[in-house]
């Protein structure tokens, strides 16, 4: 059965990669009435007006990005594709699914999936942590104008949050489904045949024989001899 937690994860990682809001700055300018709010996205721009107006803008080329989302377009994208593949994995090894009859395959798989659930949110982490320590740098440095200060977006946020979920629900899930073998034989009492040893290749060893300890003549000769019974002259009594 798919957790529930890796289903928010990965569409946590869905939005973190999609909405425009890894960096946010807003500032007012001389005139109260005049601010504004900047978003920086992986894929965009948008600049919001106090009118509410908003104004977004595609990111045409990469390389005017920083390098952080740079490796953040990538990695997000390869998190969605390694959580998705882990979430299908775990609805065919699930209780619900008919793909696998044997409950030691439905175990297997559903470890897998479990194992790319934490994968993927190890990568939605890296980028996430990345993009917070260069957006907390660059506003603590003194040569950044304070008007292009950027603070934390939401998409840092959630990104901790679809990662945090992820982790947990691949932990959980590789812990509670062992690979169950079959130890014992199906049915009470049965146990599998033990074919004969084999040696190296090609070669046959027959089952050990063991010399009896007295050898057989064909003959009994008792150690005692016993003497012939003796009759009464009364009929049914010995001697």
């Amino acid at each position: 059965m798919v957790s529930i937690h890796m289903v928010i994860g990965f569409v946590g990682i869905c939005v973190c990669c999609g909405i425009p809001m890894w960096r946010v700055t807003s500032y007012i300018g001389a005139n109260i009435v005049t601010g504004q709010m900047v978003w920086d996205g992986l894929w965009m721009n948008c600049v919001m007006q106090s009118t509410g107006q908003m104004q977004c803008k595609v990111q045409d080329s990469i390389m005017r990005l920083t390098q952080d989302l740079q490796a953040a377009r990538a990695l997000t994208v390869i998190a969605i594709v390694i959580g998705f593949i882990g979430m299908l994995l775990t609805f065919v090894g699930g209780q619900c699914s008919s793909c696998l009859k044997k409950e030691s395959s439905m175990a297997k798989v559903l470890i897998l999936g479990g194992i790319l659930c934490i994968v993927a949110g190890v990568i939605c982490l890296i980028p996430v942590c990345w993009s917070s320590a260069y957006t907390i740098s660059d506003f603590q440095s003194v040569l950044t104008i304070e008007t292009q200060k950027r603070e934390l977006g939401a998409s840092i946020y959630i990104g901790w949050g679809a990662s945090g979920f992820l982790l947990f629900g691949g932990i959980i899930l590789c812990t509670s489904c062992p690979p169950s073998e079959d130890m014992y034989p199906k049915y009470p009492g049965m146990y599998p045949y033990q074919g004969p040893m084999y040696g190296p290749p090609g070669s046959y060893l027959p089952a050990k024989t063991y010399a009896p300890s007295a050898v057989y003549t064909g003959a009994y000769v008792p150690n005692k001899p016993y003497p012939p019974p003796t009759y009464s002259p009364v009929p049914g009594q010995y001697l």
